[in-house]
């Protein structure tokens, strides 16, 4: 209680009123918040900055809002208005995107059909070449990342985990991200290009809004990474009975295990099935719902 008094005082100093908490990121939780003067309601990151003491994470909070103010504006990225910190307490002033609702809650309800998949998949793309033209990989694309305005479009959030790409080159070798969306080269401590790996970690989020579940999956995350390694891609005709080929053509392409024969964020953008919004010839019917369920 008292710490929270703490980082009202603040947020109280710069014309926020606290109206309620609404998640929970990976240094930090957020609060709704509205402006009494700019009469206007945003979504406020509150970090304790505290516990943070480990030197990576404290590199990582710092970062996230850098990379944030690089990057902004665009459409499909979430957008960072301000930042600030007091002795205890460092804060960013975000886009107020729809409460307890992204991505993976919308799949949760069910898969998603192949029209309204290839507009949030042209969508996630546009935002992935804006990164990567401007020199930064995301490095945990996932459903539960992808948040949706108040008028349905999605917004790439949480940039706690991106890199510069300049700093050092493309090339990398830390092991970071989510275990079901993680690129092969990344699980084995490769050196790596940041950039394929985001087209990796997009080509299971298209895969899992498609069908609800994840096309690599374990009892462990150890039994997960093995899969990911040798398992082959698969297209159970349970889930996949009525998918187009080019939507699987797409998937593919993009979750390829050899990095170099991997498809760019551009080139997938180019994509057939993309460019024609999920519609292609007569092949496309409704999707056969409830088949698996998501992990």
């Amino acid at each position: 209680m008292e710490e929270k008094i703490k980082f009202e005082q603040t947020l109280e100093k710069k014309q926020f009123e606290v109206q309620k908490e609404i998640g929970k990121g990976s240094y930090g939780t957020i609060f709704q918040c509205y402006h009494t003067i700019k009469n206007q309601t945003y979504a406020v990151k509150v970090i304790n900055k505290h516990p943070l003491a480990n030197p990576t994470d404290i590199k990582c909070f710092v970062k996230e809002s850098k990379i944030m103010k690089h990057l902004s504006p665009h459409p499909n990225i979430l957008k960072i208005f301000d930042s600030f910190e007091d002795t205890d307490f460092s804060f960013i002033v975000l886009e107020l995107c729809q409460p307890n609702y992204d991505l993976l809650e919308r799949i949760l309800k069910g898969p998603v059909s192949e029209q309204q998949a290839a507009t949030y998949m042209k969508n996630l793309l546009e935002a992935i070449v804006h990164c990567h033209k401007h020199g930064i990989a995301h490095k945990d694309i996932k459903p539960d990342n992808i948040l949706f305005d108040f008028n349905g479009n999605i917004k790439l959030a949480d940039f706690g985990s991106a890199e510069w790409l300049f700093e050092g080159g493309k090339k990398r070798n830390e092991c970071v991200g989510t275990f079901h969306y993680m690129a092969p080269e990344v699980i084995l401590g490769k050196e790596h290009d940041s950039t394929k790996v985001d087209v990796w970690s997009c080509g299971v989020t298209l895969y899992v809004m498609l069908c609800a579940i994840e096309p690599f999956h374990g009892e462990t995350p150890c039994d997960t990474f093995k899969a990911i390694l040798k398992t082959n891609l698969r297209f159970p005709m349970t889930t996949f009975i009525s998918m187009s080929t080019p939507a699987t053509d797409l998937i593919k392409k993009m979750i390829c295990r050899d990095p170099s024969k991997r498809i760019s964020a551009e080139e997938a953008l180019m994509h057939p099935w993309i460019l024609k919004g999920g519609v292609i010839g007569d092949n496309i019917q409704p999707l056969k719902r409830g088949a698996r369920k998501f992990l």
